[in-house]
């Protein structure tokens, strides 16, 4: 089955694994005591890219990824537990390991954004939408960040989603 939030370009990519158009990754960490996100490239030079229209933090604007070697696990499906992914970010700087220190202390949680680009067109991610996760747990020291993230929480989500007040909906009132 075909991924409908892939562009018809990152498919081609990913199928014939061309030598001339590279597949950039990207992570997007957010949080509401931080005053810009967390961005980095998987590479080891920075990446300036534009975000889709919708993005959370600097819709359509172009911004820099900073280059950091970084490794994604990706989730195992088990009947256990909800699917985690593990990141982990090598030699991290000082203002990264500074920001989830100011994070752990607070009860906010932290956001993080996968979004892939192409070489050949920097002008939006070639994936829509980008993945989000919450990350459930985060550590960083000088050489390493190690993140744990999940999709979401839909076990403990209340039902129904919407809520149906009297001042939303002035109809419920007799």
């Amino acid at each position: 089955m075909s991924d409908s939030s892939l562009s018809e370009a990152l498919k081609e990519a990913y199928a014939s694994a061309p030598a001339d158009d590279i597949i950039y990754h990207t992570l997007e960490f957010r949080h509401p005591a931080w005053v810009t996100p967390i961005r980095v490239v998987r590479d080891f030079v920075s990446l300036t890219a534009t975000l889709e229209a919708d993005a959370p933090a600097n819709p359509s604007e172009a911004v820099v990824f900073t280059g950091y070697p970084f490794d994604m696990v990706r989730p195992e499906l088990t009947d256990d537990a909800a699917p985690q992914l593990t990141i982990t970010i090598d030699n991290v700087s000082l203002e990264i390991e500074d920001a989830i220190n100011q994070a752990q202390l607070t009860t906010d949680q932290v956001e993080v954004t996968y979004r892939p680009y192409l070489a050949s067109d920097l002008s939006a991610p070639s994936m829509d939408p980008p993945i989000t996760f919450t990350v459930a747990s985060i550590s960083a020291t000088q050489f390493q960040l190690t993140a744990t993230a999940v999709l979401g929480d839909f076990g403990n989500r209340r039902f129904p989603f919407e809520e149906y007040t009297a001042t939303r909906f002035p109809g419920l009132v007799r």
